[in-house]
């Protein structure tokens, strides 16, 4: 999973997820965008107090960001690293090791990605595919379905590093893409009370962090990366030639496929199968 957690506070639930889920094999964690560093000591802590502390955590390209770290009082909380771990050759030499066996969860800019792919684009091919949080297709922040779609806009994964999206989307690796069409959904007061209730380790955890956070009602964009993983019906995909223009925009255009998109999802059926594993209470591995 490559990560840009600490911003939004849709991350944490995304790698809550992937925790509460035994089917999963979590090989490491990257951080992506910003202040990459602390993002890591985020997560390790993340992990170390959920019982997963095996998982490595590997600290990606640092670059300047404007969007403000929300969750950056928790996470100077977290440990640092006995050693740090480059995430561009941690993750090319987890693909090394597990050719055509690795999925890459993408839920941030794409920086650490473009990288690999510029170090050693031979290697990253053999990534089994990337599941994707990113791009707009045909509906733009706001539209949820109950008005007329407004069309696409730029999207802040992929408008952040334009130039990593290119060469993404240009790599030839397999590529199933969660766009904001899909991925706009709302964490609800109801759902929260249910949730920040429960009293798990996890559930706490995302309590703190929903209320360092600062906002109302959050959107789990990048919760749906993990889901599709999971369960693939819950954001069935279709196959079109997505372009990533110089803008931002991921623009779909007639040619060969080279993405397989959600273009639409059943909130309802969402909620239905992540809240109950957000909510489980499993025994920790150390």
């Amino acid at each position: 999973m490559d990560t840009d957690i600490g911003d939004d506070v849709d991350d944490a639930f995304a790698l809550g997820l992937a925790l509460q889920s035994p089917e999963l094999e979590i090989v490491g964690v990257t951080t992506a965008w910003g202040d990459t560093a602390l993002r890591a000591r985020m997560v390790r802590r993340m992990l170390s107090e959920l019982g997963h502390s095996e998982i490595p955590v590997a600290e990606g390209v640092v670059t300047k960001s404007k969007t403000p770290f929300t969750q950056a009082r928790w996470a100077e909380g977290g440990p640092d690293a006995a050693t740090r771990l480059d995430a561009v050759e941690f993750l090319l030499g987890q693909i090394r090791k597990y050719p055509g066996e690795i999925t890459l969860v993408a839920i941030g800019p794409l920086t650490n990605v473009g990288a690999a792919i510029e170090r050693d684009a031979a290697t990253f091919r053999k990534v089994k595919r990337v599941v994707l949080m990113g791009g707009s297709v045909r509906r733009r922040y706001g539209d949820l379905g109950f008005a007329p779609d407004r069309g696409p806009e730029p999207e802040y994964n992929i408008v952040s590093d334009v130039s990593a999206a290119q060469k993404l989307f240009r790599s030839g690796v397999p590529i199933f893409m969660m766009p904001l069409d899909s991925t706009q959904l709302k964490l609800d007061e109801v759902k929260r009370e249910m949730l920040f209730s429960k009293g798990t380790p996890l559930t706490d955890e995302l309590t703190l962090l929903y209320h360092e956070w600062g906002q109302t009602t959050p959107t789990l964009f990048d919760v749906m990366a993990v889901a599709f993983v999971l369960e693939p019906k819950l954001c069935p995909v279709q196959e079109l030639h997505i372009e990533v223009d110089q803008a931002g925009f991921t623009r779909e255009n007639s040619g060969t496929p080279n993405v397989s998109v959600c273009l639409a999802s059943d909130s309802e059926q969402f909620f239905h199968f992540v809240l109950p594993r957000l909510m489980t209470s499993p025994s920790k591995k150390n």
